[in-house]
């Protein structure tokens, strides 16, 4: 497990070493290789850090909220990777009920036996559940977690015995703000987090990102790209327009696409502008584009390494 990012960052040499202590305490067991990851891109936010990797110390769960492509699924994925710890997700839905979390019954063997779900899993074997879109789902589907998340730390499966949640497993639930189907958490259930209001992206954590995943990006270009997104960032704030072009994974997969050899300015088209249905918003995007993409860029303009296009 490699904590230069960590170090890199600033981040207190006390949490560090409590980290080493927590992973050489709670050793993974065999056969969970696949679902031990490494992040492509580490968390970049020394604050944001300290304070998930204090919590989760702690024994305390964490609860990420924050507006849209604030990195709250990368810092979930970095704390797990952190810890050394298997992940277990959860993508919450309208319809989203117990039976995924907990399990459901199956036949097996001439018995029913419990099929077990992604929660229950994560509670035996200490792994971090990571409860994403958390506010998707109905508080009776969630509340099955309620003696999970608190003092208790056990799982009651009607018609079966209770388990005590391993001492390392965690779960961290993210939740973004105001899209359509989600619903306002219940006091009882955030009771149960600690919470971490995730900042808006800032120029430098844009190119901290950039320079992670396409170091030979020409530095006219990181410029360019970053105030793109911070400019479309802020006319989603003033809602001009909504946060469907503010999309810093569409943003990247066009930065690939300029890779294979597509203008920069198509790239974009396709990473960014036709994200927005609204033929409006959609001329609102493409000013904004303008601005900062030239037509005439070529992929030449873009890195500072020569590709064969």
């Amino acid at each position: 497990m490699n904590d230069s990012f960590l170090q890199k960052q600033g981040v207190s040499g006390a949490l560090i070493e409590s980290v080493q202590k927590f992973r050489e305490s709670y050793p993974v067991a065999g056969g969970l290789e696949n679902r031990m990851s490494t992040p492509e891109i580490p968390f970049f936010g020394k604050e944001i850090l300290e304070m998930a990797i204090a919590a989760l110390l702690q024994g305390e769960n964490l609860l990420l909220t924050g507006e849209k492509a604030t990195g709250k699924n990368v810092l979930a994925e970095t704390l797990a990777y952190v810890f050394g710890r298997p992940t277990y997700n959860v993508s919450f839905h309208v319809n989203t009920g117990s039976a995924e979390l907990i399990g459901t019954d199956t036949f097996q063997n001439q018995e029913v036996t419990l099929r077990k779900g992604s929660i229950y899993r994560c509670a035996e074997e200490g792994g971090f559940g990571i409860l994403d879109e958390i506010n998707m789902a109905k508080n009776d589907a969630v509340s099955v977690l309620h003696a999970a998340l608190d003092y208790r730390r056990i799982i009651d499966v009607p018609g079966y015995d209770k388990i005590p949640l391993h001492p390392a497993a965690r779960m961290i639930g993210t939740m973004n703000y105001g899209y359509a189907g989600t619903r306002e958490l219940n006091e009882a259930l955030v009771s149960r987090f600690l919470v971490i209001d995730m900042p808006p992206l800032t120029e430098e954590t844009l190119f901290y990102l950039m320079q992670s995943k396409f170091p030979d990006l020409k530095p006219a270009a990181r410029e360019a790209l970053a105030g793109l997104y911070l400019d479309l960032q802020k006319k989603a704030k003033q809602a001009e327009i909504t946060t469907r072009a503010l999309d810093l994974r569409g943003l990247f997969g066009a930065i690939g696409t300029m890779r294979q050899g597509l203008s920069p300015y198509l790239a974009v088209q396709i990473g960014i502008v036709n994200k927005c249905f609204d033929l409006f918003e959609k001329e609102i995007v493409r000013d904004v584009v303008r601005t900062r993409i030239p037509e005439e860029w070529t992929p030449q303009d873009i890195f500072q390494r020569k590709y064969v296009w």
